[in-house]
């Protein structure tokens, strides 16, 4: 495994090219430390279920650099979704849409997933360099999410191709989740971000 600190000048040209190379990478998200895989890359994601132990029936969600990236990774984006991605993105808010075919089913075996722009400015780079990643907490499944990068190391580190050294992680909330499927829209987890707040930006006045 190799590791190198967030703040290295070539930090992002490293972790970019173990991801193109089929890795994973373990990395600081703006909630705690994840583990990625380009989301595109069956192999990879599958590699990334085993190494945290996570059942198969649990999709994983999918980060994108920004708003425009919704159509490479999702199909019938609803006008609410996008005035949710308007109001809260980057940030901590998660949708539920429908699956981009294009998507291998080892990121999620339903015809949905799960998107959110994180607000990292480092992972947004990253994310705007390699473009979708499959990215969910670096820790086994089923243990508490990990907020230093020397516990993500000895508990994944024999399964990763790099780690990525931001440092402790304060932590943050995590997302709120919002189903844009149903109809009405539902918050499936609430999180961050309320559910008047989302509810507003739904239906605003």
């Amino acid at each position: 495994m190799e590791r190198c600190k967030i703040s290295d000048a070539d930090a992002l040209v490293r972790a970019s090219r173990a991801l193109r190379a089929g890795g994973l990478v373990a990395l600081p998200t703006d909630t705690v430390y994840g583990v990625a895989a380009v989301a595109f890359d069956a192999v990879a994601v599958a590699a990334l279920y085993a190494a945290k132990q996570r059942p198969l029936e649990k999709a994983i969600p999918i980060l994108i650099a920004d708003a425009s990236g919704l159509e490479q990774v999702a199909i019938e984006v609803p006008a609410l979704a996008r005035r949710l991605a308007a109001a809260f993105w980057p940030g901590a808010l998660t949708l539920v849409l429908r699956k981009h075919a294009a998507l291998p089913e080892q990121v999620s075996a339903g015809p949905t997933l799960a998107v959110r722009v994180p607000a990292h400015a480092w992972l947004l780079q990253l994310l705007a360099a390699v473009g979708p990643l499959a990215v969910t907490s670096a820790n086994l499944s089923g243990s508490p999410a990990l907020h230093a990068a020397a516990a993500v190391g000895a508990q994944l580190g024999a399964r990763l191709a790099m780690l990525v050294d931001a440092g402790a992680l304060p932590g943050a909330p995590p997302s709120t989740i919002v189903d844009c499927m149903a109809q009405p829209p539902q918050i499936l987890r609430q999180g961050a971000i309320s559910s008047a707040a989302v509810h507003a930006a739904c239906y605003p006045a």
